[in-house]
């Protein structure tokens, strides 16, 4: 027996006729449209601009309480009530296939909608009417794997009867995405056990959700897309190169010198703080030395190498913002790599990765080495991309979104002694593009590292550790 196609007039009648029990059975199965709701919340700022596509009787979108937030569905019934339960926010009855122009959204969710889609690939090409180029499209889908499962609990009347769907994997949806000129960023598995049981549910849906093989059981399944523009003119940007610095005044100079000029302008700014090495003076000196160069010194007021970041980023006027370390392991001439893959799209942030060449034999210590590869395993099941080293210094971003970040990073951490996971949390916490630029790790030739192994070290678990609880 063949499976009927779904057909746009059958699933609207279905959704008409399910419209006054729809708040019913949202109660009944309250714990997946909390977990959706939640995986929305971790990604959304309040107060963005949301547009969803499908939005029944608008729980989502009030619950994500929106600045701007417009919802359309293609059911009347389900509009005319949405309207009644949140007067404050704009529900339109319009087709996915059809979507209005005049209007671009900073998110725009397709929640529980693949399914019921006769051509997936015309609604992704429609998106691009409401996209802006930092756009981020969130959709969330049932795991085939769950299919007899859930048919057997419509049957019992445990679920809200739907029409026939489409049973899509992850990589049907990736690929259907990259036809309509989109890139995923992030994938994530939710909900393992769909019923509240006291403790086990905690237990199963918070950590052994996260566990490789089992996550692939899990009932939700979630991805993050961005819409893929064409690259920037170099010479149309700007860029801003932070150098902080304690006691490295045997570097300032070749720091000057090696710096290559990107895009339409470069500016170098040392932050300095409490050196005992006369590393401001040296500054101070080679300003005066080379004029025709755009140096600044600032002079921290407070402590550590994040601190001395965050100072840099404030002061800075350069349309891409860039740490290059002020003992120079990472050579200076390797920042042109991060320049070309921010200003070409293929990255939103970033970041330097030590680990890829063989580094010069005192570049590293053995226990170091160790604490960063077990970092990166960290970071990278917490933020659903890989991350091989998560404390090379070298990192690079829009000064538009780094306001953003810095915006948002109280909401995850804000106690990262050196600024390299702060940085990589509110990335993934905006959900930006991470790529890692390989660069060679060479030994120091002035100074002491500023690194105390152990105690830093427990200070980054307990960044994660605050991470995890926040971002999940």
């Amino acid at each position: 027996m063949k499976t009927p196609l779904p057909d746009s007039r059958v699933i609207r009648k279905a959704f008409d006729e399910a419209a006054e029990n729809r708040d019913r059975w949202r109660r009944r199965n309250r714990t997946y449209h909390q977990e959706v709701l939640r995986f929305c919340r971790c990604a959304i700022p309040e107060g963005s601009s949301v547009l969803i596509i499908g939005c029944g009787t608008g729980d989502l979108l009030a619950g994500l309480k929106p600045g701007r937030g417009l919802g359309i569905d293609f059911s009347e019934a389900m509009i005319k009530r949405a309207r009644k339960k949140y007067p404050h926010l704009e529900f339109r009855v319009g087709r996915a296939e059809n979507l209005p122009e005049g209007e671009r959204f900073e998110w725009i969710i397709l929640s529980d909608l693949l399914g019921f889609l006769p051509d997936i690939q015309r609604v992704f090409s429609e998106l691009w009417k409401v996209v802006l180029p930092s756009s981020r499209v969130l959709i969330t889908h049932y795991n085939p794997l769950w299919k007899p499962v859930l048919k057997t609990a419509e049957i019992f009347r445990l679920k809200m009867p739907e029409p026939v769907q489409n049973w899509l994997t992850h990589r049907d949806i990736q690929n259907l995405l990259y036809l309509s000129n989109f890139e995923e960023i992030r994938r994530e598995s939710r909900l393992l056990l769909p019923r509240r049981v006291p403790l086990l549910a905690w237990l199963a849906n918070r950590f052994l959700s996260r566990v490789p093989g089992l996550r692939r059981l899990c009932l939700i399944q979630t991805l993050v897309a961005r819409p893929v523009f064409p690259a920037r003119e170099a010479s149309s940007v700007s860029c801003s190169v932070i150098i902080p610095c304690k006691n490295e005044r045997g570097t300032v100079e070749a720091a000057i010198a090696r710096t290559p000029v990107m895009g339409a302008h470069t500016e170098l700014i040392f932050v300095v703080g409490n050196s005992t090495d006369g590393t401001a003076e040296e500054v101070e000196r080679c300003i005066a030395v080379h004029s025709g160069t755009d140096i600044r010194l600032i002079r921290q007021t407070g402590t550590g190498k994040g601190d001395a970041v965050r100072q840099g980023f404030d002061a800075a006027r350069g349309d891409i913002l860039m740490i290059l370390d002020g003992d120079l392991t990472v050579a200076p001439e390797d920042l042109p790599k991060f320049f070309d893959a921010l200003i070409s799209g293929r990255a939103e942030l970033a970041v330097g990765s030590r680990l890829v060449y063989p580094m010069e034999q005192q570049a590293m210590r053995f226990l170091n080495l160790l604490g960063n590869r077990f970092f990166g395993w960290v970071l990278s099941c917490l933020l659903g991309q890989r991350i091989l080293d998560t404390l090379c210094g070298t990192k690079v971003l829009f000064a538009l979104d780094y306001k953003k970040l810095a915006r948002a990073r109280r909401d995850v951490c804000d106690f990262d002694p050196f600024g390299d996971f702060d940085l990589l949390l509110g990335a993934s916490k905006l959900v930006r593009k991470i790529a890692e630029v390989p660069v060679r790790y060479r030994d120091r030739v002035y100074g002491t590292t500023q690194i105390h192994r152990f105690r830093h070290g427990f200070l980054l678990l307990r960044v994660c550790w605050t991470a995890f609880r926040k971002l999940h």
